[in-house]
């Protein structure tokens, strides 16, 4: 599976459950079972790299910013969640964090930015289909600390200057 195939599957799975993480990860799943198991594997592959990616403090300000702040698991699931909404968010969102203001439409802090099962789709899906547990995907372990600058998650000013379009959209305060 190249990346190409991944977006389509991340992108027919996000259009058919009209947003819902959750229902996004049962189509993953169902649309998973129709590949075989290395394909899902590769799927995982590509999905883990990502997620790696994303392990950075700018895109930990912005979910912090969208959802009222964020700890290790709102910002895991976070990750995930983003990846869940295609390819043009998730670059968009890496190049410029900020930009997030522009990319997303409506934001339901009850619903989006968690995408907690979107993670762990390809493993169920590769259970399913093999009776065992997926493999170790063999592709470097996500770094001990965030990427680039730390940011304090707690200094309202500090991410409203660093997030000026976001926070206007989105800021608490």
């Amino acid at each position: 599976m190249d990346e190409t195939e991944f977006w389509e599957i991340v992108d027919r799975t996000r259009e058919a459950a009209d947003g819902d993480p959750e229902e996004q990860a049962d189509l993953l799943v169902e649309r998973l079972l129709q590949y075989d198991p290395d394909s899902v594997l590769d799927f995982a592959r590509h999905f883990e790299a990502r997620y790696n990616r994303a392990y950075r403090w700018d895109l930990w300000g912005a979910a912090a910013v969208l959802l009222d702040g964020a700890g290790d698991d709102a910002f895991d699931y976070f990750r995930c969640w983003l990846i869940g909404q295609g390819r043009e968010i998730f670059e968009g969102a890496l190049h410029d964090p900020d930009a997030l203001a522009d990319l997303l439409g409506e934001f339901d802090e009850e619903v989006d930015g968690d995408g907690e099962e979107l993670g762990y789709a390809a493993d169920e899906a590769y259970e399913q289909l093999t009776g065992v547990v997926a493999p170790d995907l063999g592709i470097p372990a996500q770094p001990e600390e965030p990427a680039g600058t730390v940011l304090d998650f707690e200094d309202e000013s500090a991410l409203a200057a660093r997030f000026p379009r976001l926070w206007e959209r989105f800021g608490t305060g």
